[in-house]
């Protein structure tokens, strides 16, 4: 790929890094972010897909359920029948026998999500602190506009799940096509319309806001701070809506005779000045960045010094999720072997072709002839306790207990009083008020920024001194109404502001 980087105007800014960026860092930063989507989806794929022994070997069917799942990856071939050479190499089929009872119990993928509900289960309230309260009602409809016509929560919920598994997610505030065209549709003077509502329709058409993965990004930093960025790089391969023609093999071998959808490869790169998009090797766009700065908003999930990527969620459960699905497989072939009676016979002609049935009886003239009964299930105290100690360990790295998804157990009487569910729960509450310290500093950077568009836009003017907003987040735990309205009151008979109080409760003001 040839790049033409004349436009950024920067000459510190290296091709050959750029290349480097893209041909080396991306593919193998793109194949450890997949590993670890593939830990928290655990996908299903069918056991002969990929295993040209497959088709010639029944037993691949006969020896185990009819597809394998992502978490087989770090389990020892002894159970799974396959192994994998390197960490993204692909799995080798073992001998088909080898293969037995695979237990998959994908603890990683209901903790992610019961995080992502405690974060993002309900909407956030912004509130402007603009001085003057007439500009604090039109900024707050105008971003709650921008907001929702790029998914609203469920923009924040994509945020908070990509960055529990990858360890952060990058914002990226895009200028939608004809920006000018909605800026002379909106009414220049206060952004309002002609009955005096805030004009957040073209703010809405002007703006986007974009959440990206972690696999697709390979940012260049400043070579003195790491918290700076100078170029924010995306890679990826986009699905066309073409059908590219199969090729001659293909034809000869039936295979794919209808073809397959065609893929660009696609790089990006954001300047404070300037921005480019190039398309299978070739310039495809680019054009001047009216923001000023790289429009990225960088949200750790959780702090990790001294790197641009986060604290991540998943990867540190991986080991003890391996040994999880390791000791549960072997439990399950054991109990498969050893939940019924096997019977051996000695001197007794025929008596493999013979059924075992309640009052079944057999004779024989070998007076040395007998049957022994075998197998039976066994307790086994240790393997019971090694599995619950996993278990123990994986709620300890994750901080999110069994308690928090609604798996009550034992602890049900501890649960007297909402302290004491609190007090339960202090673990998830913790975590829970960090990355609400992360995420709520990335959204009032992201407003801010949106503001700053939407003023160099002329769709909303703003003083830089008005772009400051304030998060409220609703209370993670179930509440008590009549408790909330006393506490409310209370507040107001202080003196606290009818606004803020109706913030707390979940509600917008009225403009």
């Amino acid at each position: 790929m040839k790049l033409d980087l004349a436009n950024f105007r920067d000459p510190q800014l290296s091709e050959a890094y750029l290349e480097h960026l893209v041909g080396s860092v991306a593919p193998d930063r793109a194949l450890h972010c997949h590993r670890l989507w593939s830990y928290y989806k655990n996908d299903l794929t069918p056991l002969g897909a990929g295993v040209p022994d497959a088709a010639r070997d029944p037993d691949w069917a006969a020896s185990a359920r009819p597809y394998y799942q992502a978490q087989e990856f770090g389990l020892p071939a002894r159970v799974t029948g396959r192994s994998h050479l390197g960490y993204g190499g692909a799995g080798v089929p073992e001998h088909a026998l080898r293969r037995k009872e695979v237990v998959i119990e994908n603890d990683i993928g209901w903790r992610i999500d019961t995080g992502v509900h405690f974060l993002t289960g309900r909407p956030v309230t912004t509130e402007s602190l603009a001085r003057r309260p007439q500009d604090a009602r039109r900024i707050e409809a105008v971003l709650r506009a921008v907001w929702d016509a790029s998914g609203g929560l469920t923009l924040l919920q994509e945020m908070a799940l990509l960055g529990a598994v990858y360890g952060f997610v990058d914002l990226v505030i895009r200028m939608r096509p004809d920006s000018g065209d909605a800026a002379r549709t909106g009414n220049r003077e206060g952004g309002r319309d002609g009955n005096d509502r805030p004009a957040a329709f073209p703010a809405g058409e002007a703006l986007s806001l974009e959440a990206i993965e972690a696999g697709r990004i390979v940012p260049v930093l400043e070579e003195d701070d790491y918290r700076r960025m100078r170029y924010w790089v995306q890679v990826y391969r986009r699905q066309t809506n073409r059908v590219a023609a199969p090729g001659l093999l293909a034809r000869l071998l039936r295979r794919g005779s209808r073809g397959a959808p065609e893929e660009t490869d696609v790089v990006e790169i954001l300047g404070a000045g300037w921005w480019q998009r190039y398309e299978d090797g070739a310039l495809a766009a680019e054009g001047e960045n009216p923001l000023g700065r790289v429009p990225v908003v960088h949200i750790q999930n959780l702090p990790n010094p001294v790197r641009y990527e986060g604290a991540g969620e998943v990867e540190p459960l991986i080991p003890l999720q391996d040994e999880l699905n390791t000791r549960l497989s072997d439990r399950a072939n054991r109990v498969t072997f050893q939940s019924f009676k096997m019977y051996l016979g000695k001197g007794i002609e025929g008596f493999e072709d013979r059924t075992i049935a309640p009052g079944r009886m057999w004779a024989t003239d070998n007076p040395d002839a007998s049957i022994e009964a075998f197998g039976g299930d066994a307790d086994a105290p240790s393997e019971t306790a090694h599995i619950a100690e996993l278990r123990e360990a994986m709620d300890k790295v994750s901080g999110v207990a069994p308690l928090a998804a609604g798996l009550l157990r034992d602890q049900l009487g501890n649960l007297t009083s909402a302290t004491a569910l609190k007090v339960v729960l202090m673990g998830t509450l913790a975590r829970l008020e960090r990355k609400r310290v992360a995420y709520g500093a990335g959204i009032v950077e992201a407003n801010r920024l949106i503001l700053e568009a939407l003023d160099r836009l002329r769709i909303l003017p703003t003083d830089p001194q008005d772009r400051a907003t304030r998060l409220h987040w609703p209370d993670a735990l179930p509440e008590n109404l009549a408790e909330k309205l006393a506490e409310a009151k209370a507040k107001r008979e202080l003196g606290v502001p009818a606004d803020t109080v109706l913030r707390e409760l979940g509600y917008e003001p009225q403009a």
